[in-house]
């Protein structure tokens, strides 16, 4: 149930209660009146609107704008006609106005309705009318007007604060439900496919053949599959996404994210257990580099070759170095590269590297594998 709900609730209390309040009044004082009959007139439109309306006050969608300015302006009618129906010195020793403290449920309408800027406005009116109805600032007209203004705004902006905090909760809800939802099928993926997946994977190597294939096939796919259960609701590629590249590119984004989608049977990627956060574009530049650094891997030293992935997330900077098994890289190779146009190093990884403002070393041991360390500072 809303917050707010119990507030319409007693508003249309109210409204009943002042508006029976207001007739008394005016019934009690009925012979003091110097013209009753407008008087009257005004009692019976008053609580007819009242009796007329009661469904009006009972939620936000049906308690319209058009509705709440007609109420209101009864209200104001009734106020400026007071004087013609009051004798003056009723007026000067403070007798009440013609709809009284049933005025305070229209500006507590709009305060439920539009929060506190809207409670302040319809104050400001009220004010204004009484101000005209007494035709001087008196001390008493100011204390009724201030308290009626006080608790208006005080209350709007208790519904403005109640809503947000239920748009809050209703996330919160959401996530939390998503998030069962997600660890139901994560347990029964876990339980079922990638007990499978694994199974074929041994079995294929164990038989050999076309089957070591499928059996390879079978370990990538359960360690995509075992990344995306274990990593959240993220994409299966270190490529930022179509909203990632309308983002502003100084939002924060977990590195982790990016990595974990490259994990397979041949690639074991290791990261702090908290998020590692760099400005978006950086991080997937970061990625990217890591990104060249696998493929190099792969086309240099073969698809049986294995990398690791290691992400340090140190108080001044980000370091993630990519290692491997492979043959390593023969003296005076990566200068000729550069100089016969291959730029796969210079520009993919030590490039991106430097255009963040970071470093990029590289370091190898033929027949012992090869390392790329990423350095990016904070």
């Amino acid at each position: 149930m809303s917050v707010e709900q119990p507030l319409w609730r007693a508003l249309t209390g109210y409204r009943v209660l002042t508006a029976g309040y207001a007739v008394a009044l005016f019934v009690v004082g009925y012979e003091g009146h110097a013209r009753p009959v407008p008087g009257m007139a005004f009692m019976a439109v008053l609580v007819v609107w009242t009796l007329a309306t009661l469904g009006r006050v009972t939620s936000p969608r049906r308690c319209t704008r058009g509705f709440l300015f007609v109420d209101l302006g009864i209200a104001l009618t009734g106020i400026l006609l007071t004087p013609f129906v009051e004798t003056h010195q009723r007026i000067v020793d403070g007798g009440p106005t013609l709809p009284s403290i049933w005025t305070a449920g229209s500006v507590l309408a709009f305060a439920i309705k539009g929060g506190w800027r809207w409670a302040a406005a319809a104050s400001c009116l009220v004010g204004g009318a009484n101000m005209v109805e007494r035709g001087a600032l008196a001390r008493d007209t100011v204390h009724n007007v201030l308290l009626v203004a006080i608790a208006s705004i005080a209350i709007g902006y208790v519904v403005e604060v109640a809503r947000a905090s239920e748009r809050t909760l209703a996330r919160a809800l959401q996530i939390e439900a998503a998030t069962r939802e997600r660890e139901r099928l994560a347990r029964d993926i876990h339980d079922n496919v990638l007990q499978v997946l694994a199974m074929v994977q041994r079995r294929g190597t164990e038989i050999g053949g076309e089957a070591e294939a499928l059996g390879t096939m079978a370990g990538e796919q359960e360690a995509a599959l075992r990344a995306l259960i274990s990593g959240g609701p993220t994409a299966l590629s270190g490529v930022p996404g179509p909203r990632d590249a309308d983002a502003d590119p100084d939002t924060p984004r977990d590195l982790r994210v990016l990595l974990t989608p490259f994990s397979s049977t041949r690639v074991t990627v290791a990261a702090p257990g908290t998020p590692v956060l760099l400005p978006a574009h950086a991080a997937a530049e970061l990625a990217a580099a890591v990104g060249a650094a696998l493929e190099n891997v792969r086309k240099h030293a073969g698809e049986r070759a294995h990398a690791w992935i290691l992400v340090e997330d140190a108080p001044d900077a980000v370091l993630v170095s990519v290692r491997d098994d492979g043959p390593g890289i023969p003296e005076r190779r990566l200068a000729d590269a550069e100089a016969e146009g291959r730029l796969g190093v210079a520009q993919s990884i030590q490039g991106r590297l430097r255009d963040l403002g970071g470093t990029a070393e590289l370091v190898s041991v033929p027949g012992q594998g090869t390392e790329v360390e990423l350095r990016l500072g904070k």
